[in-house]
């Protein structure tokens, strides 16, 4: 796929001009937001995703449009299950409803800027080696039989602050209180952080440990550099939004974490037999390709939407029967 200058620098300034008018509109004023405007912000980001992706198709064929949308439902389905340890962080800090918003966009351009950083090496890093997808497709399954291994639900779920939080607060005095959306604050004569700064170094490392897991996922559907950077983008840009809009929900899909590892496990497998189909280590087969099948974008479209359907409903099906199926933890009960 040959993308020209002008499509990368017109696709990258679209995404800044949106959170730009997010900035402004939402963020000018801080306050709790509602369900409807969560919701129209939502489908507001949806549509410029699908709206992209039918541009891909026009200028570049169904093929790497079926790439962009399976990436694009991967990523973002992977979001949802993060937006849950976003959840646990926000109740654990004890964030004002009214500036959740705002940490959650900090949050939002640090992992669009890891994420960058991640899809750049490894784009680099898989033009050098085609072998790596070997070890992409392993990690992934690893990942996938570890998400397989927490259980069903998240009732288990408690927030530990990590050691680049507990370095924060031993080099910095921090504030008992929040200082409205202040990061910083001077008390007589003396700098502070607030705890606002905290959460968003906790809200950061979670991003970058999101990104470990998410780039092989969607290199395993496309190995466009662009496509890759668009998909991820698009599903995080209206994250923070979805946020809102899910709330309670979050807890009631208590098999999408079963369900994102049957994803994860399929594409790990996919990037196994694609590393097969093209191999050329030596030592394997004597470094020719085996004729292995291979799915294809329209198999693995179809199969991670199926999931993502049968998951949901199963979900809901399961909280119906048994309330206690969908238990939150003893920090979000307490912020609600």
């Amino acid at each position: 796929m040959l993308v020209p200058a002008w499509a990368w620098i017109a696709t990258i300034g679209g995404l800044v001009l949106l959170l730009a008018i997010d900035l402004f509109i939402v963020d000018r004023k801080p306050h709790e937001v509602t369900v409807g405007e969560a919701g129209r912000w939502v489908a507001f980001y949806i549509a410029c995703a699908v709206a992209f992706g039918i541009a891909i198709w026009v200028f570049s064929g169904g093929t790497y449009a079926g790439e962009y949308f399976a990436g694009y439902i991967t990523e973002y389905s992977l979001s949802v299950d993060n937006l849950f340890i976003f959840l646990i962080i926000m109740s654990a800090f004890k964030v004002p409803k009214i500036h959740q918003h705002r940490v959650l966009l900090i949050g939002i351009v640090l992992a669009l800027v890891m994420r960058g950083i991640f899809i750049a090496l490894g784009a680099v890093v898989i033009a050098k080696f085609s072998w790596v997808f070997y070890l992409f497709g392993a990690f992934l399954i690893y990942t996938a039989w570890g998400l397989a291994r927490q259980g069903i639900g998240h009732d288990e779920e408690e927030y530990s602050e990590n050691a680049l939080t507990r370095f924060a607060r031993k080099i910095f005095p921090v504030t008992d209180e929040y200082h409205g959306s202040k990061s910083f604050v001077r008390i007589d004569g003396r700098r502070f952080v607030t705890p606002m700064f905290i959460v968003m170094i906790a809200i950061g490392t979670a991003d970058l440990l999101f990104a470990v897991d998410s780039i092989p996922a969607i290199f395993g559907l496309t190995k466009e550099p662009f496509l890759v950077f668009a998909a991820n983008a698009f599903a995080l840009m209206g994250l923070r939004q979805l946020y809102f809009l899910l709330g309670g929900l979050l807890t009631k899909l208590v098999y999408l974490s079963a369900g994102l590892a049957v994803i994860l496990g399929f594409i790990g497998i996919k990037l196994v037999l694609e590393a097969l189909h093209t191999n050329s280590l030596p030592f394997l087969n004597g470094g020719e390709p085996l004729p292995v099948w291979t799915p294809s974008i329209a198999f693995s479209l179809s199969f991670i939407v199926g999931v993502l359907a049968i998951t949901t409903v199963a979900s809901l099906m399961k909280v119906k029967r048994d309330a206690k199926a969908a238990s939150i933890p003893d920090a979000v009960k307490e912020t609600r």
